[in-house]
């Protein structure tokens, strides 16, 4: 299946199992103040069979296809562990997860799982807003001696600060559909009005200018 496709079967399946909710009138508060017209909880993936097997088997053929060399995969903590789990049981590829702090005890180990230096991993990660939190992962694998690939997630904001960071910090994202593509087909298939993707794309180009709430 092309990238195209596969963004539009995700996009289809997020908005079927009700894993992106739109609420332009009454915004979501992100746990970093943003707020946002938009709620994507990917965790639902998982208790959905069908959805799941949708995402695990694009996930599985997106890395093939963007990252052929990969050696291991690598999910994010908590929301990345399961798809990187599954992804690597298709893939048949080893597996681990970084946290996202070191543990206080026992070996105090910040990545679980063996990991070889100069090995070449794929992180895995359900979804990317301002970037912060998978780039902290990125650098844990780095000074801990992978040779990390990219990023292989299931959805992206495609906001500018996550843009930047991503570039500044020379890592690859791949996801497999975005926050265009949702919108678009959400308008479609009637989940919203064509106006609301106005509000929804100002919110994406300028989180902070919170002015698309008033329109």
């Amino acid at each position: 299946m092309n990238p195209q496709m596969i963004s539009k079967r995700i996009a289809q399946e997020l908005l079927r199992i009700r894993a992106v909710f739109f609420r332009p009138e009454e915004p979501f508060i992100w746990a970093s103040g943003i707020k946002s017209p938009v709620y994507c909880d990917n965790r639902l993936i998982l208790t959905d069979p069908d959805a799941r097997r949708e995402v695990e088997n694009a996930l599985a053929e997106t890395i093939r296809r963007e990252y052929p060399e990969a050696q291991a995969l690598m999910g994010t903590a908590t929301a990345g562990i399961a798809h990187a789990a599954i992804t690597g049981y298709l893939m048949g590829l080893p597996m681990g997860y970084v946290r996202s702090g070191q543990k206080d005890h026992g070996r105090r180990n910040q990545i679980e799982g063996r990991m070889e230096k100069g090995q070449k991993v794929v992180v895995v990660e359900d979804l990317i807003s301002t970037g912060g939190s998978v780039i902290e992962v990125v650098e844990a694998l780095r000074e801990a001696g992978a040779e990390v690939l990219g990023i292989a997630s299931i959805f992206t904001y495609g906001m500018r600060k996550g843009l930047d960071r991503l570039a500044a910090a020379k890592v690859r994202n791949v996801s497999l559909t975005d926050f265009d593509r949702i919108a678009q087909m959400a308008a479609t298939e009637g989940y919203i009005s064509d106006g609301d993707i106005v509000r929804l794309i100002a919110f994406r180009d300028n989180p902070s200018d919170e002015s698309w709430i008033k329109k």
